[in-house]
């Protein structure tokens, strides 16, 4: 609310006295033409549709790169709102058979991620402030596009089967966004406990609370580098007296306004924070390239009314930034797998024209 080069294979033949190099075209699977553009075949291959309803977002990799688990409120699955799911995305079949579900089915939940050993995950969940999912904030009259930052979100560990081990957060206000450094050691999230939303650490017990970032604006969504020594986030900074009364303002009524953000990085304890993007409008869902030099994300700043958006890619000194997806939709949520060969993403794609937000992975095949 969270790494791969394949080469082209290369085949040498031994001619008479001379040994030649040929190229083998790369192996593609019958769907890439009806769901990859024709630009987008630069960077995958082999995409696999995964979910067909609902809106399911936040997929992320288990250690072994075995399972996924994600956030969907697919009401065929017995979700009324957002509830947290897990499923082997090689086997599965998820036009027959619903996923697992992890969550409890009370509250509402997000942003869940593996911990080590692949038998336990951690998510944020609202069901100790009710069992009801909590109210999506209404059409507002001023027009602005709103997120819910709802107090009642705490982080909380659970196995495969559902049963809660430990609640990790108890501080009053808004604790959720944890993901995990792929070291194992420590998560980072995000927190309203000092007054704003800003990032901290723990290690996976919960113990070692750490404030990483204290400049005024939102601060989430954040990621570890592939050896655990950076993070990558979100943040919105509002400058002039007019910006930070709106920001205040809208965090007093539990919201956040999600339109006007950018992508920073910094050493894993906070330290060297340097802003990589200065694109304009909403950048967000970063997430580093298996090399750790590069950040791809998702960005509607080349549009004119904020739609659509699409994934890009840009390196760690905010330069050579570059186009992934081209899709006149929404594509977001990108996240490679730990062993750097593929990529899972949401889509508004091939939904039949309905809303529907799905889960797709593809191999990856770009630098």
């Amino acid at each position: 609310m969270r790494q791969l080069l394949v080469p082209a294979l290369l085949l040498a033949f031994a001619c008479s006295p001379k040994t030649e190099t040929v190229t083998e075209p790369e192996a593609r699977s019958a769907t890439d033409s009806l769901l990859l553009h024709p630009e987008e075949m630069k960077y995958l291959k082999n995409i696999k549709q995964l979910t067909f309803g609902g809106n399911n977002a936040e997929a992320y990799w288990a250690f072994n790169d075995s399972m996924l688990v994600f956030q969907s409120d697919f009401k065929d699955w017995g979700a009324a709102c957002d509830q947290i799911f897990y499923l082997n995305w090689r086997t599965d079949d998820l036009k027959t058979i619903a996923p697992k579900q992890i969550s409890t089915g009370l509250g509402r939940t997000t942003c869940s991620y593996f911990l080590p050993g692949d038998k336990t995950i951690v998510y944020a969940s609202t069901h100790l402030g009710g069992d009801a999912c909590p109210p999506v904030p209404e059409r507002r009259s001023d027009g602005k596009y709103v997120w819910p930052i709802y107090d009642s979100f705490d982080i909380f560990t659970a196995d495969l089967n559902g049963t809660i081990l430990s609640q990790l957060t108890s501080e009053p206000g808004y604790d959720a966004e944890a993901t995990v450094s792929p070291k194992g050691d420590k998560i980072v999230f995000t927190s309203m406990r000092s007054g704003d939303l800003e990032l901290y650490t723990m290690n996976i017990d919960g113990t070692d609370v750490k404030q990483i970032t204290t400049e005024l604006g939102y601060d989430g969504g954040a990621f570890f580098s592939p050896d655990g020594s950076k993070i990558v986030w979100r943040a919105s900074r509002p400058q002039t007296e007019e910006e930070t009364k709106e920001y205040k303002d809208l965090l007093k009524e539990g919201l956040v306004k999600p339109t006007d953000m950018e992508l920073y990085v910094a050493n894993a304890d906070g330290t060297e924070i340097r802003k990589i993007t200065s694109l304009g409008k909403a950048n967000w869902a970063p997430f580093f390239h298996p090399s750790g030099e590069k950040l791809i994300f998702a960005s509607n700043h080349q549009t004119e009314r904020g739609f659509p958006f699409n994934l890009f890619m840009i390196n760690l000194d905010g330069t050579g930034l570059t186009r992934i997806t081209h899709d006149g939709t929404f594509d977001a949520f990108p996240v490679f797998s730990n062993d750097g060969k593929y990529l899972v993403f949401s889509s508004n794609r091939n939904n039949g024209g309905t809303r529907d937000t799905n889960l797709f992975v593809a191999e990856w095949i770009g630098d």
